[in-house]
């Protein structure tokens, strides 16, 4: 069993401006945690949706309490993977994004859906979903 966590939030932005933004993040002054960026690959379907795979570096530490479980060089560094679709033509972006390192320990997933607002036409609406869960046992709770 885990924890799912679910929101739905507004960004005041048009949906091409989100989707721009989203590509132009990294590497920026205020996320100087994310070490490197890295397409693993990327295609346009026959539909025109771009599908892209990146592996992201990043130095998250891990809490204090968690430290002695792991080891040191494991405890500074971790690697997750995203994965994004952008549909032009039902101007979504979809993306998910799943831990690599700790996944012994615990799992974390992320679902988010970029869309136009209905009302707003020029705001951007966001739905994000969170898995996350673990196995170990005794500390399965805290994890989550």
């Amino acid at each position: 069993m885990g924890k799912y966590i679910c929101c739905t939030g507004f960004l005041k932005s048009t949906w091409d401006q989100v989707c721009i933004a989203f590509w132009q993040r990294y590497p920026n002054p205020y996320s100087n945690h994310v070490l490197t960026e890295d397409i693993i690959f990327r295609e346009v379907t026959p539909s025109n949706c771009l599908i892209s795979r990146r592996l992201l570096t990043k130095t998250s530490r891990a809490p204090r309490w968690m430290e002695r479980y792991l080891p040191k060089h494991m405890a500074s560094s971790a690697y997750i993977i995203e994965d994004s679709i952008i549909d032009p033509q039902k101007r979504t972006m979809t993306t998910l994004t799943w831990n690599i390192s700790h996944a012994r320990l615990m799992s974390v997933e992320e679902r988010c859906q970029y869309q136009i607002n209905p009302e707003k036409g020029s705001w951007t609406e966001i739905k994000r979903e969170a898995w996350i869960s673990s196995s170990l046992y005794g500390l399965s709770r805290a994890i989550q």
